[in-house]
């Protein structure tokens, strides 16, 4: 079963994503904050990690960072899932090391397909 972390602070977003993934059968870990995330990610190695940019304590870009960092995780995908839609913002997330960047809001059901095609 494929694992997929999601770090977001909005409970609305976490819920949905939460019971998407599952019915297309994901073991779902989630996190509210980048910090949480980091926490998680010592015990669990997720195949993809959806994570959201404006956050307390870490922001998405500084978790990505730590991520990056950690030799376990090099083949985890990232995708920054914010409502910072600027140019700046979204070429940040890229250079970082994310490999998509989806501007909210967004399609539950495309963001499942995308996260379906980075796993091919």
């Amino acid at each position: 079963m494929r694992k997929i972390l999601i770090v977001d602070d909005e409970p609305n977003i976490v819920m949905s994503l939460e019971y998407t993934f599952k019915k297309n059968n994901f073991e779902v870990f989630i996190a509210r904050d980048g910090q949480e995330a980091l926490d998680i990610l010592q015990k669990q190695l997720p195949d993809i990690i959806i994570l959201d940019v404006m956050m307390p304590m870490v922001d998405g870009f500084a978790t990505l960072e730590q991520i990056k960092k950690d030799e376990r995780l090099q083949n985890c995908k990232v995708i920054f899932l914010s409502a910072k839609n600027k140019e700046k913002d979204i070429e940040k997330g890229l250079s970082l090391g994310a490999n998509l960047y989806v501007v909210k809001p967004f399609s539950v059901k495309k963001l499942v397909e995308q996260v379906h095609d980075l796993l091919q």
